[in-house]
């Protein structure tokens, strides 16, 4: 594991004019896969919001009746997956050859491009399986390209401790410390931030950039409001402002903050493909059933 442990008093990141919260979103229950239970957080109505992410799904249950049978084949095209796993073990395998085991605190980041057919399924029987899967867009330049898979294990995940808190930054760059992946075009920003009790950390972002926050335990404050657990807030574009500010409650928090450059671009999604116009989606299924993706 890539750590670096910085001076509580160090000044470089602080934020000077710090965004508010537009909105908290609650997410809606769902299922996906083959019955997969699951909470979509990030859905289709917010994806002009918060371009270039397409959604967010956040699954956590101690019930293997809600997740035993997993994710079976089942194709993309146009942008990209990335499943972060904090409890419980998932294998993957896709038409392209690539094969990975997804175990706790794991990410998979799986470019679709121009087209996969992957499965994502349980490697256990019982205990608790828990994570989240973010989808990427892909410019339009690169919605074509060739899929690509990455496995990056806990332990490659770069990390820094700072004031009571501990970051995985799992893209982009926090305090000086650079993510597992960068991307040029969107610049995401991933972090999974556990703060103590109290604590408070302030990053850095692009006044034009796209953000959000997700707590999945305790509860946050963003200036003058109240984020509880399980709440996405979605985080004001206030020109001139240089960043943001998370305050955790009297419990220990862990929240995920999400950040891009959007691309501006149309989106055209169908299930799961995401393109740019209703021709290339046409294109899409139409190659899907000719069996042009395997």
């Amino acid at each position: 594991m890539t750590s670096a442990l910085l001076d509580r008093d160090d000044r470089t990141h602080d934020v000077a004019h710090a965004r508010t919260v537009e909105r908290l979103v609650a997410g809606t229950p769902t299922s996906d896969g083959a019955g997969v239970k699951l909470t979509r957080v990030l859905t289709q109505p917010l994806q002009r919001r918060l371009d270039p992410y397409l959604m967010l799904d956040a699954f956590g249950t101690d019930d293997p009746d809600d997740y035993i049978a997993g994710f079976p084949d089942h194709p993309h095209r146009g942008f990209e997956t990335v499943t972060y796993m904090i409890a419980g073990r998932l294998r993957h395998r896709d038409s392209a050859g690539h094969e990975g085991l997804l175990g706790d605190g794991g990410v998979q980041w799986m470019t679709a491009g121009r087209g996969v057919i992957h499965s994502e399924l349980p490697e256990q029987q019982d205990g608790r399986m828990e994570g989240f899967q973010l989808w990427l867009n892909l410019p339009a330049k690169d919605k074509l390209r060739d899929p690509a898979y990455r496995d990056i294990p806990s332990a490659e995940i770069p990390e820094f401790e700072r004031g009571g808190v501990r970051a995985r930054v799992i893209a982009g760059e926090s305090h000086g410390v650079r993510g597992a992946v960068q991307r040029s075009d969107t610049l995401p920003l991933y972090l999974d931030l556990h703060l103590a009790p109290g604590a408070t950390f302030a990053q850095r972002l692009p006044s034009e950039h796209n953000a959000f926050v997700y707590v999945y335990r305790g509860s946050l404050r963003i200036g003058a409001t109240a984020v509880p657990v399980q709440r996405m807030a979605i985080l004001a574009n206030t020109p001139g402002s240089d960043g943001v500010v998370l305050q955790a409650g009297d419990e220990a928090t862990r929240a995920l903050l999400i950040a891009g450059r959007p691309l501006n671009e149309p989106i055209a999604q169908y299930g799961p493909f995401v393109m740019n116009s209703n021709d290339e989606i046409f294109q899409a299924v139409e190659d899907f059933r000719a069996g042009r993706l395997a």
